[in-house]
């Protein structure tokens, strides 16, 4: 099973309504909020969340106030630098860059200049940069494998650009439609219902575009606009799972080209000091971490303030274990506050093979990339087990259970 998602658009689509639905469907605005920090324009905006109605629906709206009068009007290439520099989890920064190089392409297109060169306030825009990193963000925190989405409705009017009054669909968003071939629609509203940042997430990264996918939906997202329409303004992400039957197009520049460079993972890693608790304590509060979910919990000696001696207490785990680990924390340390950070995780694929030794079976951890074998470890309880009952050294359980494993590869070799 691969995870998909679905973008139905019944009054359009922009960049900040697709933070919005992210943030709705579950991925955490800190956790967005903290890796926008590394893009080193915190102290050009501010980003929060509420929620609100539309039509009698509630769905979230994500707001991003600009704090500085300083008008940035970034070329391609400045835009490039700033994603590159943050260190982003790779997919993110892969996709994010993609959506900018097909806006300032689409731009380059309507006036007539390379996409290097294209100085507009599209692309230079603060919220323009929070809006599509942050959607990249949110698709790589959700594991998104594949993207879908709807028809866009065409709008109409005019509105106000930096060129003066321009006709809807603006020229941006009709050249993203075109290098796409996406389909369009009316549904009677006389306003910008798609703007190019949301139309550039779409058009970059969604895999086809029409009615939604076959699949098992576990979850709807859903992201308000800013405006009251006769419909609810809600863009709707579905999210779901569905068979890996068949690969998207080797044009298409969905998420299944741009996601897959890596094995990766986000894990939180929770950190406190503390220099008057037991070591017993400690242990305990270990163990209840290890129990809760954690991935590791790890001691570190330290030297406090004061020249005091103590402990550098660290915890990695999965955002879903944020809240239960920071309460253990609390509850079961003299902790008075917890430093939280997020990290991107590099993980091999595993699996456990189990051999038939003449002192008793032995889990085997293997691991893997692609086809090749790169780890392989006897699991440490099964034989400190058999080296009790038998009253022989764990070492010697080890290498036997391992050579074990050897012989049996090279038979199948």
């Amino acid at each position: 099973m691969i995870n998909i998602a679905y973008l139905q658009c019944p009054t359009g689509i922009a960049g900040d309504m697709c933070l919005a639905a992210l943030v709705h469907a579950g991925v955490p605005l800190e956790y967005l909020t903290t890796q926008l920090e590394r893009l080193g324009m915190a102290e050009e905006y501010r980003l929060w969340a509420e929620k609100v109605t539309r039509h009698g629906q509630q769905a979230t709206k994500v707001h991003v106030d600009l704090t500085s009068h300083d008008h940035h009007t970034r070329h391609l290439p400045d835009i490039e630098a700033i994603i590159k520099a943050a260190k982003l989890p790779p997919r993110a920064e892969n996709m994010s860059l993609a959506v900018f190089r097909k806006l300032a392409e689409a731009e380059g297109a309507v006036h007539g200049i390379d996409p290097e060169k294209v100085h507009f306030h599209e692309v230079g825009a603060t919220d323009a940069i929070v809006d599509i990193v942050g959607t990249c963000l949110g698709l790589d925190w959700l594991k998104i494998d594949r993207l879908y989405c709807s028809a866009f409705p065409v709008g109409g009017g005019t509105f106000r650009a930096a060129h003066g009054i321009l006709p809807v669909p603006a020229p941006a968003v009709l050249k993203l439609w075109e290098m796409r071939s996406v389909p369009v629609y009316s549904n009677g509203i006389e306003r910008e219902l798609v703007t190019p940042t949301g139309a550039a997430i779409a058009v970059t990264l969604a895999t086809e575009f029409g009615p939604p996918p076959p699949m098992i939906l576990k979850r709807v997202g859903l992201g308000a606009g800013s405006s009251n329409f006769p419909i609810p303004n809600i863009l709707r992400l579905w999210l779901g799972e569905t068979e890996d039957t068949d690969k998207p197009k080797a044009e298409s520049h969905g998420l299944a080209g741009t996601f897959h460079d890596h094995d990766e993972e986000m894990v939180a890693v929770l950190e406190t000091q503390i220099d008057d608790l037991s070591p017993q304590a400690i242990a305990y509060a270990s163990q209840a971490l290890l129990s809760a979910g954690a991935v590791d919990v790890f001691v570190q000696p330290v030297t406090m303030k004061k020249s005091r001696l103590g402990i550098l207490l660290t915890v990695i785990c999965h955002p879903e274990a944020v809240d239960t680990c920071r309460n253990i924390l609390f509850a079961e340390t003299t902790t008075l506050g917890i430093r939280q950070s997020w990290q991107c995780r590099t993980i091999l694929d595993r699996e456990l093979q189990t051999v038939d030794t003449e002192y008793g079976l032995v889990r085997i951890k293997v691991a893997f990339s692609g086809d090749r074998v790169i780890n392989v470890h006897p699991e440490y309880e099964d034989c400190a087990t058999l080296a009790q009952q038998h009253q022989i050294p764990w070492l010697d359980i080890h290498q036997n259970a391992l050579q074990h494993w050897q012989l049996i590869q090279q038979k199948l070799s």
